[in-house]
């Protein structure tokens, strides 16, 4: 059995909107924002590293889903999808 731990000790719920962030290999243009649900788009590169695009923003569960699928949709990997506690 799993137990809930929904909307207790300051996590999230599925309907509250929150900041994550998530990573994905290579470099998206700053037009994907609109594609992205308005998250902000970064891109991380430097020396040997290949690029890697930070996609930040404030979404409930149901646009992260969504979000996730649309990345997948594209064949990309996560690298990390992390709730950035606002604080």
């Amino acid at each position: 059995m799993v137990s809930s731990l929904s909307g207790e000790q300051g996590y999230p719920t599925l309907d509250q909107p929150v900041t994550y962030e998530i990573k994905v290999p290579g470099e998206f243009a700053e037009g994907w924002s609109d594609w992205s649900g308005g998250m902000a788009i970064r891109v991380e590169s430097g020396g040997q590293k290949p690029p890697v695009t930070v996609l930040t923003g404030v979404v409930d569960q149901a646009a992260l889903q969504g979000l996730l699928r649309r990345l997948y949709s594209l064949g990309l990997p996560l690298i990390s999808v992390v709730w950035m506690e606002n604080g």
